[in-house]
């Protein structure tokens, strides 16, 4: 499906009430806008916070191993040195830096999808399961909230807390995502506003817990908003926190940098139910390869970051949230 045609969709969708779910990669070049009634649960399972689809099944009850076979470290040094004199120049404040980490698993994407704990769950094809603790936006009555997340640090580190909310690295990339979102919502909404600042949520993980630092940012949309979903929807991509400031620019910093294609990580899917739509940002994400599993993470980067840290995050991030 073109862009075109799923922003069409979504917006008649939208104005009849008819529930709808809907799938856009990175790029916006392989969207899908599917009916709720017409979801297949061999190729779709999906869980959000008030509605899911999924197949009827057992609980798996294996053990989960996953072990990544490392990246490596001169490839990430070339890749975030690229990026950093993007920043020095002046041509970004922030970028998103992801990388494909080859992993083992031993169990299938179904059991994965079934054993993991997260906010947001996709399954799509068998090809690819998300986990994902990130809201991309939400719309209920005529208001839309986003929720950027970014900071993250080991939840076991002695005063994790206050060392997160601290750091002036984390501070440099969370003001700037927030000042983004908050820009990208004035496109589609009035009355922008940060109605929570800097909230600190916990995240449980197969290798321990990790502290996240999100905000919380609302608008106020049009009586019409229902016929124009797909099109609100699509000005807000690609999502800020996983792309960067300013946006259009930091996408062609991202493609240059990084060595491999998201495709559908970093994207976002979602549902309008009839009446409020929720949707989740495309991180922590394993995909099936020709070649076996890949694990697609990565962080933000900006003036402050040091390679090493950096490195370390975004092999932190490599992780099932199981507890």
């Amino acid at each position: 499906m073109q862009r075109e045609d799923a922003i069409q969709k979504m917006n008649n969708y939208g104005e009849k009430g008819w529930p709808f779910f809907f799938l856009i990669d990175f790029l916006q070049k392989q969207p899908e806008v599917i009916l709720l009634k017409d979801i297949n649960t061999n190729n779709i399972q999906f869980r959000l916070p008030n509605y899911w689809i999924e197949k009827p099944s057992k609980t798996a009850t294996n053990s989960v191993f996953l072990q990544h076979k490392g990246y490596s470290q001169q490839a990430y040094c070339q890749q975030i040195e690229k990026v950093i004199r993007h920043i020095k120049r002046g041509d970004s404040f922030l970028v998103n830096l992801t990388c494909e980490t080859k992993i083992t698993l031993n169990i299938s994407l179904p059991e994965l999808y079934k054993l993991a704990k997260a906010k947001y769950k996709l399954l799509y094809n068998n090809q690819f399961v998300v986990f994902s603790p990130e809201t991309f936006v939400t719309i209920n009555k005529g208001e839309i909230a986003t929720y950027p997340m970014k900071g993250t640090i080991d939840a076991t580190i002695p005063n994790a807390a206050t060392i997160l909310l601290q750091s002036p690295k984390e501070k440099a990339e969370h003001y700037t995502i927030v000042d983004l979102l908050r820009n990208d919502l004035s496109l589609v909404a009035d009355n922008v506003r940060v109605t929570k600042f800097r909230y600190i949520e916990q995240i449980e993980t197969d290798s321990g817990p990790l502290l996240q630092v999100s905000s919380e940012i609302k608008g106020d949309l049009p009586t019409d908003y229902t016929k124009k979903l797909g099109s609100i929807i699509f000005a807000l991509l690609p999502a800020g926190s996983i792309s960067g400031a300013p946006k259009d620019k930091t996408v062609a910093i991202i493609q240059e940098a990084e060595t491999y294609q998201r495709e559908y990580y970093t994207g976002i899917f979602g549902v309008f139910d009839g009446q409020r739509l929720d949707s989740a940002v495309m991180i922590r994400f394993i995909q099936k390869t020709a070649d076996g599993f890949v694990y697609k993470s990565g962080g933000g980067i900006t003036a402050f970051s040091k390679i090493d840290e950096e490195y370390q995050e975004m092999l932190k991030k490599i992780y099932v949230p199981i507890n």
